[in-house]
């Protein structure tokens, strides 16, 4: 029976790596450039989360967890579309579904206002909206929004959760120590409430956001100040309500959107899909040059040795992972500069100097210059300062310099399950990170010593290579986070800019002429199906499958449930 076993499992096996391995193969000869036709539009649909960058897994994540749409996905076809001739505009559509990232948005903005000086429109169609969701759609020439879509604009709020009550009824007890009043993250466990220092961070982030909001909104729909708050006052919109407001241009159905925009002597809109249109070869639209810039993403939590994808955090970036791509980059004789794009709110703190030092190493050999995009703070911001320059966005969230460690004395939840232990030791110390006790006063001390050392050696390197006295240096850290704009004027970053800017940038570090195109290779490269399978991503495509899942349906149901409450009610159930 478990040899027949093994032969039915290999065969079944064999069967379905040569159904993935022919089609691998079958994408792989084909080779063909998709057909455009004339006067297409580009559509790219948002209904879900943004990741910068392809997840691990290659295609194989599509497979297991659909298309994933990427932040460069949609920069790139943008930037194609502004000079291909057969593309006469771009439609797109947005869901209050979609979770997108507040530089993310703000790269969409500048790409849509790039393609816009080239001549061609951008429409929106959105079934739902919020006030964030309009930030990226003021940017769009037209807004159009179906008669029983639904939009909420109200202000804009930062808030936290706060878990220890509910460790102290199941009896976890955490023993940290955080460096220092603003690092907000240890109050998730430690605090009932928010502390006044995370208040006042929150505040002058808030601050920062409102600015820049009602400053684009000014530019874009020549809405004042005082018209954003009275809309806001109204906060729930109706169509015609929306119209009324200026928000909205026109009040169409999908179908009506494309009535409109069609040809005359066509019977439909002609539409690329994103996913078709990013098969389009930049080069063939004079794109592309002979000098090479390596593009290196770095993307989500910084968490063991090898990236891929965690049923919870969602992606994780390993340091060997990063470093191995610094390493091919540094290599290369064809790459004369690399862009590290950045978006992570830290994690290990070994892993994010190991990958800060193969950034400083590389700085040696060819500029490297960081594009920061959602988040680059904490080991974010680590891995980033040892660059030539730095670039964020105006939205970016950056810096949190400070550090939080410690262990969770889990002993009081054993107790209530039961369960007990014993240990025999040898040496001194030997049970200083035991889940079973809290620290010692003796050990206590000996910790935080050690976590100041090395907390202290970070930001006298930081002070170092921003160029600014430790004292002052000092005065940003403590886990003080800040808007991009706000990380100018401090020091922290170098100057406001989308990735456009940091490829500039590094196109005149490494003396490259401004006029000059160069070709972007981007790292790590994007696999086949083929190459995802005998590489051994399967098992990344799954982790990352779940994690959608998880993700979207669950925020998916939670957004539907809070725009029609009724569905809670009993009156709705047979």
């Amino acid at each position: 029976m478990k040899s027949f076993l093994h032969s039915f499992l290999g065969a079944l096996t064999a069967i379905v790596l040569l159904v993935l391995i022919g089609g691998g193969y079958a994408a792989c000869v084909s080779g063909k450039q998709p057909k455009i036709e004339a006067d297409s539009y580009l559509v790219i649909e948002l209904y879900a989360g943004l990741p910068e960058y392809d997840p691990p897994g290659g295609v194989m994540s599509q497979l297991g967890g659909g298309d994933t749409e990427t932040l460069q996905r949609i920069l790139s076809n943008l930037q194609k579309a502004g000079v291909d001739e057969r593309v006469k505009g771009v439609v797109l559509k947005l869901s209050a579904s979609a979770s997108i990232g507040g530089a993310s948005r703000d790269e969409i903005r500048d790409a849509i206002k790039r393609l816009s000086e080239s001549g061609k429109k951008v429409y929106a169609w959105v079934d739902s909206f919020d006030q964030a969701d309009y930030y990226l759609l003021a940017a769009c020439d037209e807004i159009y929004f179906p008669v029983t879509g639904y939009a909420s604009f109200v202000g804009f709020s930062a808030g936290s959760m706060h878990v220890k009550r509910a460790l102290d009824k199941i009896g976890i007890k955490p023993d940290i120590h955080k460096i220092k009043d603003y690092k907000s993250a240890a109050e998730l466990v430690a605090r009932e409430h928010s502390s006044e220092a995370a208040r006042e961070n929150k505040e002058w982030i808030l601050e920062d956001f409102w600015s820049r909001f009602t400053e684009m909104l000014a530019a874009d729909r020549g809405l004042t100040e005082d018209q954003i708050n009275a809309i806001m006052e109204h906060a729930l919109f109706t169509a015609d309500e929306a119209l009324e407001a200026g928000l909205i241009d026109g009040i169409k159905y999908w179908d009506e959107v494309e009535q409109m925009l069609k040809a005359e002597d066509e019977d439909e809109l002609l539409t690329v899909s994103q996913s078709s249109y990013a098969e389009i070869d930049p080069g063939k639209l004079g794109l592309e040059g002979k000098k090479t810039i390596a593009v290196i993403h770095a993307q989500g939590t910084i968490a063991g040795r090898t990236s891929g994808v965690n049923p919870l955090l969602g992606v994780t970036m390993g340091h060997e992972t990063v470093v191995a791509e610094f390493d091919r980059a540094r290599r290369d004789e064809d790459v004369a500069a690399i862009v590290f794009r950045v978006d992570s709110g830290g994690g290990d703190a070994l892993g994010s100097d190991l990958m800060g030092h193969a950034v400083e190493i590389t700085n040696q050999v060819k500029p490297v210059v960081v594009s920061m995009v959602d988040v680059a703070a904490s080991g974010g911001y680590h891995i980033a300062y040892r660059a030539s320059k730095i670039v964020a966005d105006p939205m970016t969230i950056t810096g949190s310099i400070g550090s939080i460690s410690g262990k969770f004395n889990m002993s009081g939840m054993y107790e209530k399950l039961g369960v007990t232990f014993d240990s025999v030791t040898i040496g001194p110390n030997a049970l200083f990170n035991s889940d079973l006790q809290d620290y010692t006063p003796e050990q206590r001390a000996r910790f935080e010593e050690d976590h100041w050392r090395g907390f202290t050696h970070w930001l006298h390197d930081v002070a170092e290579h921003r160029g600014m006295p430790f004292e002052e240096a000092e005065k940003l850290a403590h886990g003080r986070v800040w808007t991009g704009t706000q990380a100018v004027a401090n020091g922290l970053i170098d100057e406001v800019g989308d990735l456009n800017r940091a490829v500039e940038i590094a196109k005149e570090l490494a003396e490259i002429p401004a006029d000059e195109q160069v070709t972007l290779a981007h790292y790590p490269e994007k696999k086949g199906l083929l190459e995802s399978v005998l590489g051994g991503d399967v098992s990344a495509a799954a982790r990352w499958a779940l994690y959608r899942a998880v993700r979207e349906d669950i925020s998916e149901t939670w957004t539907l449930l809070e725009q029609n409450p009724e569905l809670l009610t009993t009156e709705t159930l047979p």
